[in-house]
């Protein structure tokens, strides 16, 4: 099973992502068919799409391969590091105990409210004036 292609599914906010990882790779990271490098900006979404495979010891050994869609970068970094560590929980369950106490495999569950009638936004009020 080391040499098999493992894949899982991520998902945070609007974002949904199709990861495939090979346990027996040489550490590329490829999103969309682009680079890490050239898909996300910040370093902090880069950091926070490669957290499961720094946390399981293997950002050197695997190669990830996602398609992500929907939602924004932040959303879809979140995605792939949710799809990233059900794959590694695939590979070997005994990887599970260090996942969770980083809370790598709880989805985030928050997302945009909805807009409310009588409302600006979601929670805003308009502007009131006496008189």
């Amino acid at each position: 099973m080391a040499t098999e292609l493992l894949t899982a599914t991520g998902r945070r906010k609007n974002a949904i992502a199709r990861v495939r990882m090979n346990p027996a790779g040489k550490g590329k990271v490829m999103v969309n068919g682009r680079t890490l490098d050239k898909y996300f900006f910040t370093v902090e979404q880069k950091i926070n799409t490669l957290k499961p495979l720094v946390v399981a010891g293997m950002k050197d050994t695997t190669d990830i391969s996602a398609d992500a869609m929907g939602g924004g970068l932040t959303g879809q970094a979140g995605a792939i590091s949710l799809g990233i560590a059900r794959c590694i929980l695939k590979l070997n369950e005994a990887n599970r105990p260090m996942l969770r106490k980083a809370g790598l495999l709880t989805r985030d569950p928050r997302a945009k409210e909805r807009k409310k009638y009588g409302r600006k936004g979601a929670r805003r009020r308009f502007q009131w004036t006496k008189r």
